[in-house]
């Protein structure tokens, strides 16, 4: 069984902040609820949206007040480019989808990186450790859980009992976003404030996003429906 961190400290974290539409959210949820976050961590392994995405959480956290830092891990783009991941380099084409079908089991392993969300996390649980963090704080939600095995709540509890051992004190993995899907997180962005322009949600680093790889396309569907709604 894994031991929770209680207390304030389990109220302040270090967020995992990719600059896109649920760990964004996730932040904001996490502090209407009452939290404070002590840190939050962009990570750049090499991938091609990497600037994209330090600008749009850069930006969030000057809006919030929040600290910010990003952190290069260049062994994590070879071995995602070893691996043959689309999210790094040019050398592979990205899977694109439809709105209908934005991704499936084939459009995920074409851009797995090995291991990210586990190396994420021990990465923010070593911060939350030193920062006096009882909880790192991440977007994932159901809908990529579906094809992508580390956004899922066995991944969240696994995570949390991992850390229960190689932390100390302890730290807990929690992700406020964790049940929703896409049009739950977009719906809970305009609530708070968060307009579609304040995140980085394509694979690639334009000028614009693509609009049609599987990152795109499920931010478009979702912000779609919501305006519809």
């Amino acid at each position: 069984m894994s031991v929770r961190p209680a207390g304030e400290r389990a109220r302040t974290a270090t967020a995992l902040l990719s600059g896109g539409l649920d760990s964004t959210v996730a932040v904001a949820l996490w502090l209407e609820a009452g939290g404070s976050v002590a840190l939050c961590l962009t990570f750049d392994y090499g991938q091609r949206a990497a600037a994209r995405e330090i600008g749009a959480a850069a930006a969030f956290c000057r809006r919030r007040g929040l600290p910010h830092r990003a952190l290069a891990l260049p062994w994590l783009g070879e071995l995602a480019g070893q691996r043959g991941s689309a999210l790094v380099g040019e050398g592979s084409a990205l899977p694109t989808g439809t709105l209908q079908r934005p991704g499936d089991e084939r459009s995920a392993q074409a851009v797995w990186v090995p291991a990210r969300n586990a190396v994420f996390v021990a990465a923010a649980g070593a911060f939350a450790e030193t920062v006096g963090a009882g909880a790192v704080v991440a977007g994932f939600n159901r809908e990529e859980a579906a094809t992508f095995p580390d956004n899922s709540a066995a991944f969240v509890a696994a995570a949390t009992a991992f850390l229960a051992l190689g932390a100390q004190p302890p730290v807990g993995v929690d992700s406020p976003t964790l049940a929703m899907d896409k049009t739950a997180i977009v719906a809970a962005a305009r609530r708070l404030g968060i307009a579609e322009g304040d995140v980085w949600s394509c694979y690639r680093g334009g000028e614009r996003p693509c609009g049609v790889c599987e990152s795109c396309l499920r931010s478009r569907r979702a912000w779609a429906a919501g305006a519809e709604a």
